[in-house]
Parts: structure tokens; C-alpha cells; sequence
């Protein structure tokens, strides 16, 4: 079978999107040949039988020319697909779907996200199958949705036994956004540092142009409570290079909403990592000291101390266990089952 991917960005060196390039590689090994249209095209490196075409942000064209450039691709290259996968994006499914329908193209979409409207719901009723991680993720309602692992690379995500982690160490890593939750994390630090307890954290990522005033508070709220010393911030860097950072910290904490399941957390659990999390994804699956109650700040506070207090002994066997979640949602299970589900 021939595919049409749709997605906003093919970068592999993009700190939020470039997980989808080593994506792309692998379900390249599942079908003859993929067509990819994409937002945006940075620095790519794939296989042969992946075709990319850009719609031009790279070139800052105007969206109409974004729209025109759209229509003709999946007109130009209608002979070169038989199926259709849209990655995140319904405004695709929404442009696009009745052309395909009339063509005869089978059409999924991956959707995994807590929000969602009415066009959301119109976009699935073009899809014969609908993709998310979350069984809290908005699109989980659908009868025709379909639970899938988060889709992690192990063979670049592991354990790097030659790195030493600096004692005490809290990472957060992901776009600096109200919705990522970094500022209930510096509260819950704060309180730390005013029990006495020690810790050096590290906030990796970046805002969007509409949350830099939202980022700049962050960094004033450390600089007015004496916490230089002991928070940092970093800028965002390529997906594939987090892995040392993981492999830096003790402990990572997330604080997305349930309907997201962000895919940091198995990178993170992958490398080793204790990770502390408010997903209600993970209850069943790991042990409740590494759950939080979304929002708690008391509940993550007092957490983080017992984490950050927790004997080697306990560590061992918990990074154990963590290690065999990420496995089995590896990138390599992931295409495996997306492949079928498209086919």
C-alpha cells in the first residue's frame, strides 16, 4: 500500500516535532511508498520510497498559497497514495476528506489532545479510524478510535550507564506553556526550598511567540525568590539529542492533562529516569507514588520530597519497571500497528 502522511513539520532537528521524523522512517518500512505534505520542511534525512513536499512556511508564503500549494499536491499525487494519515491536524481532514472520499482513499487520523469541538467530530466522520494514546484524549469517544502505544524510539531512548546523574537533579521538558503546567512545578519547588530541601532543577524548552510574556514571568518568579542557585532555564533542544538529558536528571516530572499522555514521559522512563506525573493513564501501570492528582500542589510537593528522598534500593527496582512500560510503547510496536490499522 502507498501512503499520504500529513503533518505540520518534517525537522528531525525541531525540539517538539522532530520525533516525527524517525516516525516517518519507520512506517516506511511498512508500506511501498510514502508521500509526506508538510507545513513546514527543515533538515530531513529519509529513506527512499519518502517523498516530501512543503506547503512553505519555510519560505513564508501567505496561508492562501499554503491552501493552493495543498489542493495540488494531493491532486498531483493522487496516484501515488491509496490511504491517507493526518498526524495531529483535523483542519486537513476537514480540507481534504470529501476530495479523498470521492478518489476512493481510506482515510485515519491521529488526534490525541483533552480539547476538541465540532470539527473535530465533523473531521472523524471522514476517517474510518481515529488514533490517540489516551483513553482521556478527546477523540477517544469515537467507536472508531483506536488506542495505540505512544510510539518511543528504543534504540535511541535507553539507559546510558556512562552518564552520571547529578544527585537531587528534576528535569521538565517540553514547550513552555500555561497548559504544560511549569509554574505549579515552580510553586511546588519553591515550598522545597523553603523546607530546606535539596534540589537543583532544569526547565528545558520554549515558548511560542504568544506565551513568552507567560515564560518571562517564570523567569522573574525565580530571580525574585533567590532561586538562581537552584532553577535554570534552557532553551529547547533537537528530540533526538533529550536523550542525554534524561540520562542527566534523577527525576522527570510532567504535568500535561490525561488527554494528552505526552510521549516525554516513556523517553524518560525509557533512560531511566523517576518519573512523577499527574496522567491518569498511568495508574494501574505504575506504582501511586509516581501519581499526582492534577493541580495538587500539596500532593506534588510532598511527592517530589519523597522521590528525592527515595533509597537506591527502591530506585532500582521502580527504573526496572519503567523500562519495560517504554518498551511496550516503542516506536517499533507503534508503525506495526498503525501499518494494520491503515491497511
Amino acid at each position: 500500500m502507498k501512503l499520504l502522511i500529513i503533518t505540520q513539520k518534517v525537522n528531525k532537528n525541531d525540539s517538539i516535532l522532530g520525533f516525527f521524523h524517525r516516525w516517518i522512517v519507520e512506517f516506511s518500512k511498512h508500506f511501498e511508498s510514502i508521500v509526506v505534505i508538510c507545513l513546514e520542511k527543515g533538515l530531513s534525512d529519509l529513506p527512499d520510497n519518502v517523498k516530501v513536499l512543503s506547503l512553505g512556511k519555510e519560505n513564508s508564503v501567505s496561508k492562501v498559497k499554503y491552501l493552493v500549494n495543498f489542493y495540488k499536491f494531493i491532486w498531483q499525487e493522487r496516484k501515488n497514495y491509496d490511504a491517507v494519515f493526518v498526524h495531529m491536524n483535523q483542519e486537513y481532514v476537514l480540507l481534504g476528506g470529501l476530495f479523498w472520499r470521492l478518489l476512493g482513499k481510506k482515510i485515519t487520523m491521529w488526534r490525541n489532545h483533552h480539547a476538541g469541538s465540532i470539527l473535530t467530530d465533523i473531521s472523524s466522520v471522514f476517517c474510518s479510524k481515529v488514533f490517540c494514546t489516551s483513553k482521556f484524549s478527546y477523540t477517544a469517544k469515537y467507536k472508531k478510535t483506536v488506542l495505540m502505544p505512544v510510539g518511543i524510539d528504543t534504540d535511541l531512548f535507553f539507559l546510558k550507564k556512562e552518564i552520571v546523574r547529578e544527585p537531587h537533579s528534576i528535569l521538565f521538558l517540553s514547550r513552555i506553556a500555561p497548559v504544560k503546567r511549569p509554574d505549579l512545578l515552580l510553586e511546588a519547588l519553591m515550598e522545597l526550598k523553603r523546607r530546606g530541601i535539596n534540589f537543583k532543577a532544569s526547565f528545558f524548552g520554549d515558548p511560542l511567540p504568544i506565551d513568552q510574556k507567560f515564560y518571562q514571568t517564570l523567569k522573574d518568579k525565580v530571580k525574585d525568590n533567590d532561586m538562581n542557585d537552584c532553577v535554570q532555564f534552557c532553551k529547547g533542544i533537537p528530540n533526538e539529542q533529550t536523550v542525554e538529558i534524561y540520562n542527566q536528571h534523577k527525576i522527570f516530572v510532567n504535568l500535561s492533562t490525561s488527554g494528552m499522555y505526552d510521549k516525554t514521559i516513556f523517553e524518560a522512563m525509557a533512560c531511566g529516569c523517576l518519573v512523577l506525573a499527574s496522567n491518569k493513564n498511568l495508574r494501574g501501570l505504575v506504582n501511586d507514588r509516581f501519581i499526582f492528582e492534577e493541580g495538587n500542589l500539596n500532593e506534588l510537593q510532598s511527592k517530589l520530597k519523597d522521590l528525592l528522598t527515595m533509597s537506591a534500593g527502591d530506585k532500582h527496582e521502580y527504573i526496572s519497571n519503567f523500562k519495560s512500560i517504554a518498551v511496550n510503547n516503542s516506536l517499533d510496536f507503534l508503525a506495526k500497528k498503525l501499518a494494520q490499522n491503515i491497511k
